[in-house]
């Protein structure tokens, strides 16, 4: 009998290391042993994506941003914002998995003190490969793969109608306001991967690809002298109340351009594009919004 009850223990031993799956993140393949049903989510590109799976988090940031993952709060806890957990308020929810990436990634060792923690940020030219990729992941680890896969495809064709409506429109700057001040955009910069996607033309070639733009005037705007401007308020992303993108912009040296006079001024769903970049509902309304812009230009 009691080489019966140690042979069942070996069996059980033994097969539990089958339990644990296999994750891609940002730090590379981690394994998680169980299923998590207890999350703590500090990315608001992850919240995004979950969300759109279905999966509650039990652990949020204080602000989400995001207008369309305020439900959540109802049935999650604060633990911390999105650059800093609170380990004391995270310690006490006592979560089987903490989810960062982007602003939060730097905090990974430290939340790593109170569970497993993995880095699922997105950036380059590929975010969108990237954020299929994490999408199916998560399917993966909550057993929602049918779905994760169904999404992926809905994503897939709103890209695909998002790029045919963009062909042969001309070329497109990027740019980004914050408060009075202007950066541009270019191929290979944290903004490029629009480019990428999308097939977009440049209006400039050579933009420095800092991570915070290249800090521009109105005088570059004019001399670029774009199709198009698709433009993100990071005022408006961030809620921190300063002047509008559309304000900032209304001077005689931008009006002359030709996007300003075929009235093919984009405004980003700013939140959506500087906050969640790589959420996947996030995504989906970024293309669906150039989509609607390009479809109607005259």
């Amino acid at each position: 009998m009691l080489r019966f009850f140690f042979a069942l223990a070996t069996i059980f031993v033994s097969a539990s290391p089958a339990t644990a799956i296999e994750i891609h993140t940002a730090r590379g393949i981690v394994d998680i042993a169980t299923l998590p049903t207890k999350v703590a989510v500090f990315d608001i590109a992850a919240l995004d994506t979950l969300d759109r799976l279905g999966i509650k988090p039990a652990g949020i940031p204080s602000k989400l941003y995001l207008n369309q993952l305020e439900h959540l709060q109802s049935d999650a806890e604060v633990v911390g914002d999105l650059f800093e957990p609170d380990l004391e308020a995270l310690s006490a929810l006592d979560p089987d998995l903490i989810i960062l990436g982007g602003r939060s990634s730097t905090r990974v060792e430290a939340a790593a003190q109170v569970a497993q923690a993995i880095d699922m940020t997105m950036d380059g030219d590929d975010l969108v490969d990237q954020a299929k990729a994490r999408l199916l992941e998560y399917g993966r680890l909550f057993d929602r793969e049918t779905a994760a896969r169904k999404i992926a495809t809905e994503l897939d064709d709103q890209i695909d109608a998002t790029r045919k409506a963009a062909a042969g429109k001309g070329k497109v700057l990027i740019i980004m306001t914050n408060g009075p001040k202007i950066t541009a955009y270019g191929p290979g910069s944290r903004f490029g991967w629009v480019h990428a996607t999308l097939g977009l033309e440049p209006a400039v070639g050579d933009v420095q690809s800092a991570t915070h733009g290249e800090a521009v005037s109105f005088e570059f705007i004019h001399r670029a002298n774009p199709d198009w401007l698709l433009i993100v308020d990071r005022a408006a992303a961030i809620g921190s109340g300063e002047q509008g993108a559309r304000a900032t912009l209304d001077n005689e040296l931008v009006a002359a351009t030709t996007a300003w006079k075929k009235g093919q001024l984009v405004f980003l769903p700013a939140a959506d594009f500087y906050i969640a970049a790589g959420g996947i509902q996030a995504t989906e309304r970024v293309m669906k919004t150039l989509e609607t812009a390009f479809t109607t230009a005259r």
